[in-house]
């Protein structure tokens, strides 16, 4: 594509020109894929969603749309970035897996020795998880399978595995938040003069 037709596709998408746009994405949408395939570990699925995405914020953001280069330069940026922000936003949900893993699963596994309100509390968020979410949260937890195990049971990838978890633990902090904090001011206090 010539250096003159990406300047008038760029005018033209800032106008919201539909068959401007439809003509970047027919001409850009497998080679941003391919290029996103390699930075996304050969994960294709992945890799389109991060194009699909790319393409839908130059749509949303068209008016506002300054291309210093090239459209394909900017396109290729755009995949680029959200390419690395999905392995930072991966190594950090990893990372806090990890952690959480660890830690002593006073709040977060099946409360027997606490107040019926409490328990009560804990079913009705455990009850409000998508069915695959509480399936994998109940396994980890309950039955204290390793991710590996949990994915091999149910027939998923360990990321998938990792999704599910981190979503049913976003679930119960957020519903469990009142009793969150008095653990934790209970288990300050034990630090201090345990």
């Amino acid at each position: 594509m010539k250096d003159q037709d990406e300047n008038k596709l760029a005018q033209a998408l800032q106008l919201g020109d539909e068959a401007a746009f439809e003509a970047l994405f027919r001409r850009w949408y497998e080679p941003l894929c391919r290029y996103a395939c390699r930075l996304a570990d050969g994960d294709m699925d992945e890799a389109e969603d991060v194009v699909q995405q790319a393409f839908v914020k130059l749509w949303e953001y068209r008016a506002k749309l300054q291309v210093a280069w090239s459209l394909k330069a900017y396109l290729y940026k755009a995949v680029h970035n959200a390419c690395l922000n999905r392995l930072r936003s991966r190594q950090v949900q990893s990372k806090y897996l990890d952690f959480t893993a660890q830690q002593p699963d006073t709040m977060l596994t099946q409360p027997d020795d606490t107040t019926p309100e409490l328990r009560e509390r804990f079913q009705q968020a455990l009850d409000s998880l998508p069915p695959q979410c509480r399936h994998v949260f109940e396994l980890s937890r309950f039955e204290a399978l390793k991710y590996r195990e949990i994915a091999d049971q149910l027939g998923i990838s360990i990321k998938t595995v990792e999704t599910q978890m981190g979503k049913a633990l976003r679930v119960l902090r957020v519903q469990l938040a009142d009793y969150l904090v008095t653990l934790i001011g209970v288990l300050s206090i034990w630090k201090l003069f345990g």
